[in-house]
């Protein structure tokens, strides 16, 4: 999964627990455990986005950059709202 694909994952799955935690028929546990997966993705969402900035701006600048490439597929990150959406 991308960064960008966690995101809308980690958007969706909060979504959910919203509705598992508030709405109708509400369960509380179920609800909290999409709202920890949420996160966990959310976490990734902002690990991606973080290493792929680095990995973009110091490429070879020690193999600590090669590994989050690696990580990232060797992708660049999207510069551009388009890009994101493509």
């Amino acid at each position: 999964m991308t960064g960008p694909e966690h995101y809308r994952e980690a958007e969706r799955l909060l979504g959910m627990a919203h509705r598992f935690t508030y709405g109708d028929g509400a369960d509380a546990t179920v609800g909290a455990a999409l709202a920890a997966e949420a996160q966990a993705h959310a976490t990734l969402a902002l690990a991606a986005a973080t290493a792929g900035q680095l990995a973009d701006r110091y490429v070879g600048d020690g193999n600590h950059i090669d590994y989050w490439r690696t990580a990232l597929g060797d992708r660049r990150m999207p510069t551009t709202l388009n890009e994101v959406e493509a």
